[in-house]
């Protein structure tokens, strides 16, 4: 008998702890979601930025480009040369791999180029 009453509480406390985050904080997609004809235009405002991760000497660019808009890349050398540079458009998901194992020792900056904002990382090859 102890057991089920221990049993019927916990499911009553977990049921009642789910239906509170299941409706969640109502302000949060209230002030974003309006719309003048009540038809939920945007609940979610993501900004991401691109990512770079580096495996020895080769470089590897991500960016989702929601928006799909023009992206540009580019890479300079230490003397701002621009050694490399591609203009995309229309793609949902950018992938780029740049290969740095046979460049000339020198400082290189990758620049990431997307709705006006700018992203850079350097390469440092000895």
């Amino acid at each position: 008998m102890k057991k089920t009453v221990n049993f019927t509480v916990a499911m009553a406390i977990l049921f009642v702890s789910t239906a509170s985050f299941a409706n969640g904080p109502k302000k949060s997609f209230e002030s974003k979601a309006s719309a003048a004809d009540g038809v939920v235009k945007s609940i979610i405002d993501i900004d991401l930025d691109p990512t770079f991760k580096r495996k020895g000497d080769k470089l590897f660019v991500n960016l989702l480009n929601l928006d799909q808009e023009k992206v540009v890349i580019k890479v300079y050398d230490s003397q701002n040369r621009v050694v490399f540079k591609e203009v995309l458009e229309g793609d949902l998901v950018i992938e780029k791999a740049f290969n740095f194992e046979s460049a000339y020792k020198d400082d290189y900056t990758v620049v990431v180029v997307d709705n006006k904002k700018a992203f850079e990382q350097k390469v440092v090859i000895k």
